[in-house]
């Protein structure tokens, strides 16, 4: 969240020569248009954010709030959980604030069970993560919050049961994006958690202009103290231990708000990303020892290509040029442009954002979620990121300035060349929110990539993927067994034809959310994959014969295939 002037022309020079050209083939786009349609109404999705906007602009409701996608039943199907806020000024507000999951029947509706479910709403939430922390085949639960944290266990049949006390990760600081990751790949899940800022008793601070007239508006980050991040290793028997310090975390403070997990360098164990508010980024390498290293500068990914740290909000691993490496993507304020940057193998990472054509598209916008999917089913990834201001008022400080924003859709056109299609892909992409969360998940296994939109002080929107399908693909769900169950840190190859994509199953992504765990791959109009290669986290390499298109696979490690079934096209 910075007040900076668009980067400088040597800066945008040396980004776009650091913009590596590589060539690769087009893949087939559909005939006729895509189009993204919100079905929240119909679809029963019924949810508006409190985020208990006050007088007194404190500082919590304007980053809220997330959501995710996750099977909390193991039917087949994604089911969608909404993070709700609260209030510090109302308690009455505060008390009206809820999270919510809702079933997916199956049919294009969901049913909210969040009565039956055992969630509570107990403190101002934020965002959440999901993962088999203790292996028993069922999905759980952490919210981050505006004080203690919780972890839910799921019970089977959709129910949850709070277990924050007996796990020991009940941090008591701001917490915003988290993720579950097997850092030492034992089979057990940790827990990675990003933290922003240290209020200390100063809640009340007073930001904004006193003269002429007296005009209050949210604080800036760097108001404030900043927090160390959270690690907490996976110790078993439902317990974890808090090894920040042990695992070299807890001398690195910063203002986190995203944190993106992946294997950068392609060593097999898994790194972590941390954007970070308006102070270099955070990039933690794992040295298989059980400790991260601080690499961010050297790897490329702390600043922008001009030296000047950027107001990192979410982020995201891809590989965006189809080189088999996992690029990086990261939102920041408006006239900073978003970031993309370029894996260049060897540890390392180029600024490409103006040569992909990333930076043109984002600069007006003060972006959040992020997510890499490949929408169109044409074997590349694509660019999805939702905006929105953090100041209600801003419009009074800088003439033109708006907090409602529209989000956007920038479409691979081939090497990770990035065009705007947003105007063109439907009504939901021409309306202007308060945009935070976005996350990426095939609600009606259909073979295309659908899109959860959460909204400061706003309602929730499902956006259908209507198009999408007429491209192939093969949707993989992905179940470990000497690794971690949830399967988090596979790598997948998949060889269609000349062309190979490498995709990564990663819990950690966007902005305060998680996208389905379920690996998508788009085939444009190949009939099959010739060659699907899965790289487990304990270090198995299973190669699986030919699949053919518009399959919904269940691996199992050890056992390849375990069920088939097609796709509703």
């Amino acid at each position: 969240m910075r007040h900076r002037a668009a980067i400088s022309l040597a800066a945008m020079v040396l980004a776009a020569l650091t913009t590596a050209a590589v060539a690769a083939p087009q893949r087939g786009k559909p005939a006729g248009e895509i189009l993204f349609r919100d079905v929240s109404h119909e679809a029963g999705l019924a949810f508006t954010h409190v985020n208990g906007a006050s007088p007194q602009k404190h500082f919590v409701e304007i980053m809220g709030s997330g959501g995710l996608f996750f099977d909390s039943d193991n039917d087949g199907w994604i089911d969608v959980l909404l993070v709700d806020g609260g209030s510090e000024a109302d308690s009455t507000v505060d008390r009206s604030a809820r999270h919510r999951l809702f079933r997916n029947r199956q049919n294009g509706t969901f049913e909210d069970v969040t009565p039956r479910s055992g969630i509570r709403h107990r403190e101002y939430g934020m965002g959440a993560c999901a993962g088999d922390f203790d292996n028993d085949g069922l999905t759980d639960l952490y919210f981050t919050n505006v004080g203690p944290n919780s972890l839910y266990r799921n019970t089977g049949g959709g129910a949850f049961v709070d277990v924050t006390a007996k796990a020991g990760v009940g941090s008591p600081l701001w917490s915003t994006s988290c993720a579950f990751v097997d850092v030492d790949r034992d089979g057990r899940l940790d827990l990675f958690v990003t933290n922003y800022v240290d209020m200390g008793d100063d809640r009340d601070r007073f930001c904004g202009n006193t003269r002429p007239v007296v005009i209050r508006g949210y604080c800036h980050p760097l108001n404030f103290r900043p927090s160390p991040n959270v690690f907490y290793r996976n110790t078993g028997g439902g317990t974890f231990r808090d090894d920040t310090a042990r695992a070299g975390v807890a001398g690195d403070l910063g203002n986190g708000l995203g944190v993106a997990i992946g294997d950068y360098d392609d060593d097999l164990w898994p790194d972590v990303f941390v954007a970070n508010d308006g102070m270099p980024n955070f990039l933690f390498h794992n040295d298989g020892k059980g400790r991260f290293t601080e690499t961010s500068l050297i790897a490329g990914v702390s600043v922008a290509s001009d030296g000047k740290a950027r107001a990192g909000m979410g982020a995201a691993f891809g590989d965006a040029n189809g080189d088999g490496r996992l690029d990086l993507a990261v939102t920041n304020h408006e006239t900073e442009m978003h970031s993309l940057f370029r894996n260049l193998g060897g540890g390392t990472f180029a600024d490409a954002s103006v040569g992909s054509g990333v930076g043109r598209a984002t600069l007006p916008y003060v972006g959040f979620g992020v997510v890499f999917a490949d929408y169109d089913n044409d074997g590349d990834l694509d660019l999805s990121i939702v905006n929105g201001h953090v100041i209600d008022n801003i419009a009074l400080f800088r003439s033109g300035a708006r907090h409602a924003q529209r989000r956007l859709l920038l479409q691979n056109a081939g090497a990770g060349r990035y065009q705007d299609v947003s105007t063109q892909s439907g009504p939901a992409f021409a309306l202007e929110k308060v945009g935070r969360t976005v996350v990426a998940g095939d609600v009606d296994n259909d073979g295309d990539v659908d899109l959860l939109v959460t909204n400061n002080g706003g309602n929730a929107e499902l956006l259908r993927n209507d198009g999408g399908s007429r491209n192939n693909s093969v949707l993989l769900r992905l179940i470990g067994s000497a690794s971690n169950r949830s399967a988090f840190g596979t790598r997948v190859r998949a060889t269609v034809g000349p062309l190979t994509q490498v995709r990564e199953l990663t819990s950690g992504s966007s902005y305060l959310g998680q996208n389905d765990p379920r690996v998508h791959l788009g085939l444009g109009t190949g009939s099959r994959i010739d060659r699907l290669e899965v790289r487990w986290p304990s270090g198995t390499v299973e190669v699986i014969g030919t699949v053919r298109a518009n399959q919904l696979l269940t691996i199992r490690e050890g056992a390849g295939i375990v069920e088939e079934r097609p796709l509703r096209r």
